[in-house]
């Protein structure tokens, strides 16, 4: 199978579809890699890297989509690379379609097939190519908004840890999956003061095992929320339900009663985002203040780690780029339920059930057997 890797063109997003040690594995498996020149520049590995491993360096990524029955990359399709799909191709990245009505029609418009890494499920129903990147994002959730924090930056002027003598900030992190609990790892390694809200009673317990004295556990209800809120000097929004739009968590008016100067921090802005006054933000510009509070939305936050984030996404993903191309995308489904779950679009139409119910839009079962 002929495998295109194009260079991502987010807004500094850095990371890329495929490592050299991923292209000597499907070229040794028989396979055709096609990678756009630069696309690995950015952590660190040169045209000559791939070529060494095997690889074909195409010049524009016009040449990639144009050869390639399967596109690997990281970040959703830009619109611009969406009019570049066509039907027959298979494509396989991160959509989050469910916060992306312009994004979804313009895949359904190209006929091709889209198979999400965040719907991808598990036998035991975790996410496996989704938990990478939440590990990085829970993980520097924690590093942006103690930046944030900083009164240079607009922050309240508070240090995470404190010092002998002086409180140390509070951390409220709404969800306690991958995400929620790496950023409350952070936090706890920062000696902050730290609570973690999360509506099953089963994580919780599993959280304070853990952690033990050094974590707060809260059930999660809108009061709870809200109180936690109003006194919180960071707040991170963790939540996630695969495929569909993350709730609304922390509303407009609470956000209103936070101290100036506080910082919220929304891991779940892919999906959306759980702040009711949280918008997508880049890289190049990640904070805006709303009633005086920080809100750091960057969409592709692993995208500032990006050697870090690529190797971590890259070992999860390896495995299933080789399903696909060992075996077509139509058998690779079929041989396994979790990554049939991935297929989000096919043939027009979209086949998966959270994003169709967020987006509105009409859903048309697939059966892969």
């Amino acid at each position: 199978m002929k495998i295109g890797v194009p260079k991502e063109i987010k807004i500094h997003e850095y990371r890329v579809g495929l490592i050299p040690a991923g292209v000597r594995e499907l070229v040794d498996s028989g396979h055709q890699v096609l990678v756009q020149s630069g696309a690995g520049a950015g952590i660190g590995f040169e045209d000559s890297h791939y070529q060494s491993a095997g690889a074909t360096i195409a010049q524009r990524a016009q040449d990639v989509f144009a050869s390639a029955d399967l596109v690997v990359k990281v970040k959703e399709p830009q619109i611009a690379e969406c009019q570049q799909l066509r039907s027959g191709q298979t494509l396989f990245t991160y959509l989050h379609l469910a916060a992306d009505r312009e994004q979804a029609q313009a895949l359904m418009a190209s006929g091709a097939t889209a198979i999400a890494y965040e719907t991808v499920t598990a036998p035991d129903g975790s996410l496996p190519l989704l938990t990478p990147m939440s590990e990085v994002a829970g993980r520097m959730s924690v590093q942006v908004g103690a930046n944030s924090l900083q009164k240079a930056n607009g922050g309240f002027g508070v240090l995470l840890g404190g010092v002998p003598g002086v409180a140390p900030a509070k951390v409220v992190v709404l969800g306690g999956g991958v995400s929620g609990t790496h950023a409350a790892e952070m936090a706890v390694g920062l000696r902050a003061d730290v609570t973690v809200v999360d509506r099953s009673v089963k994580r919780l317990r599993e959280l304070s095992s853990i952690f033990g004295s050094q974590l707060k556990t809260v059930y999660s209800t809108a009061h709870a929320i809200e109180e936690l809120v109003r006194d919180a000097d960071l707040v991170i929004g963790a939540v996630l339900i695969a495929g569909a739009a993350a709730p609304k968590l922390v509303t407009r008016a609470m956000v209103k009663t936070m101290k100036p100067g506080a910082v919220l921090v929304d891991i779940a802005i892919d999906q959306g985002g759980c702040f009711e006054t949280s918008r997508p933000t880049t890289h190049a510009e990640p904070t805006y203040v709303v009633d005086g509070v920080i809100h750091y939305c960057v969409t592709n936050m692993p995208g500032a780690v990006p050697r870090t984030s690529t190797f971590a996404l890259t070992n999860a993903t390896l495995p299933y780029v080789r399903a696909l191309a060992d075996h077509g995308w139509r058998k690779a489904l079929a041989n396994d339920p979790g990554l049939a779950r991935g297929l989000n679009v096919h043939a027009g139409e979209l086949t998966h059930e959270a994003v169709a119910s967020a987006l509105g839009l009409h859903f048309q079962a697939f059966h892969a057997a």
